[in-house]
């Protein structure tokens, strides 16, 4: 026979270490009963993490030795044929529940068949997000066991805004479709299953109460089935419910304000169920030791119905009235700190380093609760500089395994097989261990511009075997992982994971890519992917990089190997029933701890009211009621972050309400400052010293003594990158997919003059200016120009063309010839030493009279200003000019430069134009005798010994010429110290 109401309900205290008191009340109620009496007492707890730290629990009480455990059972993992349900007790003959990957791939492929109740198709990725909220919605009339067909009829009626309406027609759809497609299955979901499974457990033992012990420990019955269960229990002769921290000392009046969003929230909604009232829930085991009743009494006063917290005033006299020795505010905050740290970065630090001081105490547990996996994950990586690992329960995510990172690069390759950076990403991938011929193909064949085709590539790297067969290899896979689209645009996603688990076969050995716990897992996808991925509507390749990416993200890898013992990484709900020495509560910011109430996309609230279905503020409830358990543990640190994502943060209003409770009292939580001065402390730079500007001075006999005019120019403005290139001899390396338009646009322009040029000298053809465009268009598709760019290059090249013509007529008709690229030099002396000057012009054209020859300099970008040339420090064209005076033009000789002009070419308005900077007859003659005066001083300086090459000694010119060695000069540290001193 059953006991009168409320004989089986029992609670732990929350300051009370919940699976310790479990273990040792069970012990000593059965310890008269005989050593085996454990074993056949069976115990339900809400998770599997529950039932392990039970059984961890039970060997401690018997002080480590062996023990006859009790059935420890999961109310999650439940299934006919296994303990609770003995053999024939049960006969549902149940189907077997769907997996979840297919469940999920079957309903998007019902989202996309039902596309038309939507605004607008979505692709299989949208498809596969908007299967989960279906899923989650199915989910939520399972467990509260909603009829959702049968009132489904008039659920959008009356004011709702139309795209409720089209809301509620999906979700007929939805729902009737599935129900439809899980019979075609003979499957079931699982959480209808386990609904089953506990509903007709808790009939049975409603009918024929078990007359063994039976214990539920953990669970506050949120779902009906679940409840019902806990009362079976309770009204069995031996059953027994133990609550987590229910309120014995929250007043009558606030107990019947108690709401969604308050912790007791579940437990009072269990006890109304039952027909029990809390007065009749007893204590599991007598306290023997009482310090942490007024930390309890602290969080559940300050956690109150907020209806309720008007007399918090009162409260406090009360409880002080209560205790004349000891103030039980203070006391309640005792052993309880808050840490407030700027962001992110420093919680996580801060953290680290209080579980790492929790090691210096002997024995001593630790263990960081937080929802925030990213804050856990990063506490975690900090403790790795001191080699500890702790258990934790985040994981680590699937992306950022090597395997999910080579499988979505791969996939990513079908949309653009010849992206060098996407090809590069592969060939230097770990897996591949290809170091050596990666490296090769790097330097040589995906630097710069972006190859054309596949044998542009090859022709790169011909005289690297090992490179070129790299090569081959990613492309073959590539080919590969392409196949499912050789018949179209679209192809079904289960093809398209088969191709692409044969791709990376292909590339890497089997048993090393699908080893460890990466492979293992996106084996698993992959699989589901390959076997379930025929309900997913077909997509493109971009579509399936989409979907890939979105079932990779959403993975998280459990870590095994070995972990210290002594701390724990725990998410809210892992942490219902572990307790730790310390607990650090983290992530108490809005948002985050506690998440907002979150938003249905299909159900508003009043349609979720008319369903049946709780309001979303329910799992506010849920965590708070975590919150208040961990928060009465006897060593509690609070974590809070000021600014979350670069942005203010708003702190968690469980912590604002415990600070205002407390400051009511006149008192404060307790800071710790110290450990926000450790973690500034740990990576703080020493003191301020910035650097200088590097000044090295390389011996006489090495610095150059030939030079070209463009080299000259460097040197007047940044001595720095003459010395690591000319001297040094370190040249940049172009970056991968190199832009080519800007330059790819000069070189051009350059090689359509000269071919002009050279193939017309004398007399213009007819049509002179479509072969110049023809010139120009050739020229950018051999450099590798994307057709993008170059459509609107031929229009710009028309218009170019037409004016070049116009500027050929009229050069021509005063030129003697038109000579292109000529190469020059002139050796002279300075203080005894010989130095020689180069240059290579773009054109010069000698006079008919034979006395002077014009240079031209083409550019498509701006040209040097006429400060810049008078100033000496764009000397190219005048230190030509003096090259010209000297004779060191062979084919040409000596004669007196003319005007020197930059001839600008854009193909805009105007398509170009002339710009002199000195003229013939005087000008030019004046500027180059000066440039030739300027070159030889500048060439004495650097002769001497002690004369530095000094970074950017013209800062004017930052902007426009940083040079490719600012970041070997250091050049934003000493700039930013005021160190830029005056040049030269």
């Amino acid at each position: 026979m059953s006991g009168p109401a409320g004989s089986g309900w029992f609670s732990i205290p929350a300051h009370r270490p919940f699976v310790d008191d479990v273990a040792a009340g069970l012990v000593e109620r059965l310890s008269h009963l005989g050593p085996d009496a454990l074993s056949h007492a069976t115990l339900l707890t809400p998770t599997r993490r529950g039932a392990r730290a039970l059984a961890d629990a039970f060997l401690a009480v018997n002080g480590g030795r062996a023990v006859l455990l009790p059935q420890i059972r999961p109310l999650g993992d439940l299934d006919e044929g296994e303990p609770p349900f003995e053999p024939g007790d049960l006969a549902l003959d149940l189907p077997p529940a769907v997996s979840s990957r297919r469940r999920r791939f079957e309903l998007a492929r019902l989202v996309h068949d039902n596309a038309s109740l939507l605004d607008s198709p979505p692709s299989a990725g949208q498809a596969l997000e908007m299967a989960k909220a279906v899923s989650d919605l199915l989910d939520s009339c399972q467990i509260e066991e909603v009829p959702v067909i049968e009132r489904l009829d008039g659920l959008a009626d009356g004011d709702l805004a139309a795209h409720w309406q089209v809301s509620a027609r999906f979700i007929r759809a939805m729902v009737e479709g599935w129900s439809a497609r899980l019979r075609d299955l003979d499957l079931m979901d699982v959480s209808e299953r386990r609904v089953r499974l506990l509903r007709a457990l808790a009939d049975q033992w409603t009918d024929n109460p078990p007359q063994g012990v039976l214990v539920a420990a953990g669970s506050t019955g949120t779902a009906p089935a679940t409840a019902d269960l806990l009362i079976a229990v309770s009204r069995a002769p031996q059953g027994y419910v133990v609550l987590p921290g229910l309120d014995e000392d929250l007043a009558a009046d606030a107990w019947e304000q108690v709401g969604e969003q308050h912790p007791q929230g579940a437990m009072r909604r269990l006890l109304h169920r039952a027909g029990v009232g809390r007065g009749a829930v007893r204590r599991w085991r007598a306290e023997a030791d009482s310090r942490g009743r007024w930390r309890r009494r602290l969080v559940n006063e300050a956690l109150r119905p907020a209806e309720a917290t008007a007399d918090w005033l009162a409260q406090i006299a009360k409880l002080r009235a209560e205790s004349e020795s000891l103030d039980p505010i203070a006391e309640g905050l005792s052993g309880l700190s808050l840490v407030n740290a700027s962001g992110e970065e420093e919680a996580a630090l801060a953290c680290a380093l209080l579980l790492r001081e929790a090691l210096e105490t002997p024995g001593k547990t630790a263990a960081l609760v937080t929802p925030d996996q990213q804050l856990a994950r990063r506490a975690g990586l900090y403790l790795a500089r001191w080699g500890v690992v702790p258990d934790s329960s985040a994981g680590a995510p699937l992306a950022a395994s090597p395997p999910a990172v080579l499988a979505r690069k791969l996939a990513a390759l079908v949309l653009a097989p010849l992206d060098p950076v996407g090809l590069l990403s592969v060939a230097k991938h770990p897996l591949l261990k290809a170091d050596e011929a990666a490296h090769t193909l790097e330097r040589y064949g995906l630097r710069g511009p972006a190859p054309v085709d596949a044998a542009a590539l090859e022709g790169r790297i011909a005289p690297f075997p090992e490179a070129v067969d790299l090569a081959r290899r990613i492309h073959a896979a590539v080919e590969i992982a392409a196949e499912p689209y050789a018949a179209g645009p679209v192809a079904p996603p289960h093809l398209a994971a088969e191709a692409l688990a044969k791709a990376l076969e292909s590339l890497v050995e089997p048993t090393a890519l699908w080893a460890g716990s990466g492979g293992e897992a996106l084996a698993a996808l992959v699989s589901a992917l390959i076997e379930d991925g025929q309900a997913l509507p077909p997509t493109n390749p971009l579509g399936f990089l989409d979907l890939l990416g979105r079932l990779v993200d959403e993975e998280t890898l459990r870590v095994g190997g070995a972990t210290h013992p002594q701390l724990r990484m725990l998410g809210a709900i892992e942490a219902r029933l572990v307790r730790a020495d310390r607990l650090i509560l983290a992530g108490l910011e809005e948002g985050v701890w506690p998440q907002a109430a979150p938003i249905d996309p299909f159900l508003s609230r009043p349609m979720r009211a008319k369903l049946g279905l709780p309001p979303p503020e329910r799992k506010i409830g849920l965590t708070a009621h975590d919150f208040a358990q961990a928060a009465s543990a006897p060593d509690v640190i609070l974590v809070h972050s000021q600014r979350r994502g670069g942005a203010p943060a708003v702190e968690s209003r469980w912590l604002w309400r415990m600070k205002t409770l407390a400051r009511g009292a006149n008192l404060a939580l307790t800071e710790r400052p110290d450990v926000l001065d450790w973690a500034r402390a740990l990576d703080a730079p020493g003191p301020y010293a910035p650097v200088k500007r590097p000044a090295p001075c390389p011996p006489v006999e090495d610095r150059p003594r030939r030079m070209a005019v463009t080299r000259v120019e460097a040197l007047t403005r940044d001595p720095y990158g003459v010395w690591a290139r000319d001297i040094l001899k370190l040249y940049p390396l172009d970056r991968p997919d190199e832009p080519v338009e800007a330059r790819a646009r000069g070189t051009a322009i350059h090689a359509a003059f000269e071919v002009f040029a050279l193939t017309y000298p004398d007399a213009l053809p007819a049509n002179g200016a479509e072969i110049f465009e023809g010139l120009y268009i050739a020229e950018l598709v051999a450099a590798g120009m994307p057709p993008s760019a170059l459509a609107r290059e031929r229009a710009l090249a028309r218009e170019a063309a037409l004016w070049v013509m116009d500027l050929e007529a009229r050069r021509r008709a005063g030129a003697e010839k038109i000579v292109v690229e000529a190469a020059g030099e002139i050796t002279f002396q300075v203080d005894g030493r010989p130095f020689t000057l180069t240059a290579k012009t773009d054109r010069i054209e000698p006079t008919r009279d034979g006395r002077a020859a014009h240079i031209l300099d083409y550019k498509t970008g701006a040209a040097p200003s006429q400060k810049q040339v008078d100033t000496g420090f764009s000397p190219q064209l005048t230190l030509t000019a003096a090259i010209l005076q000297n004779g060191g033009f062979a084919d040409i000789g000596p004669r007196a430069p003319g005007d020197l002009t930059y001839v600008r070419v854009t193909g805009r308005r105007p398509a170009g134009e002339e710009q002199t900077r000195a003229s013939a007859g005087g000008d030019s003659e004046e500027a180059a005798r000066k440039a030739f005066d300027g070159l030889v001083d500048l060439i004495r300086k650097y002769d001497e010994p002690d004369r530095p090459y000094l970074s950017r000694t013209a800062p004017q010119f930052v902007h426009d010429h940083a040079g490719d060695y600012g970041h070997l000069a250091r050049v934003f540290e000493w700039s930013t110290s005021g160190d830029e001193g005056d040049g030269e």
